[in-house]
């Protein structure tokens, strides 16, 4: 009868080793590392400042330009013309686009300006800001009408 309860005992032993480490088995999920697009992908800070203030000015080219498809959807930005600081920790970013015309005939694009006020996030005392994240348009020009 010992060496029944021996056994017994053993097997109760590696039972419960076997559940445990069966629970602590499972490996944790795999942290996902964001990868770039492509190795030779170069990005300018142009490029990041478009990225940031795109979503405000299609919604007001839409405005600008209403009913005329081409326009809203084929409209590009050319270049950033000026960047000016201001003391609220604010960045007044104008930017030229040209926009194609109703016909969307090639060559044929009218030339726009638009100023774009960033306002990054900011709550610090030590440089006097307190204010989240926002891109508005300021002003919008027509420049060939």
């Amino acid at each position: 009868m010992s060496n029944l309860k021996k056994l017994f005992a053993l097997i109760t032993i590696l039972f419960l080793f076997s559940i445990n480490h069966s629970v602590n088995a499972k490996k944790p999920p795999e942290p996902k590392e964001i990868k770039p697009f492509a190795a030779d992908w170069y990005v300018t800070p142009e490029d990041i400042i478009r990225d940031i203030v795109f979503p405000a000015i299609d919604k007001r080219v839409m405005q600008e330009y209403p009913g005329n498809d081409p326009a809203t959807f084929g409209w590009q930005s050319q270049r950033i013309v000026g960047i000016v600081y201001n003391n609220n920790h604010s960045y007044d970013i104008s930017i030229s686009l040209q926009i194609p015309d109703e016909r969307n005939v090639p060559g044929n694009y009218a030339h726009d300006v638009v100023k774009v006020r960033v306002s990054p996030s900011c709550d610090s005392p030590k440089i006097g800001c307190s204010h989240g994240f926002k891109v508005e348009v300021l002003d919008y020009e027509h420049m060939n009408k």
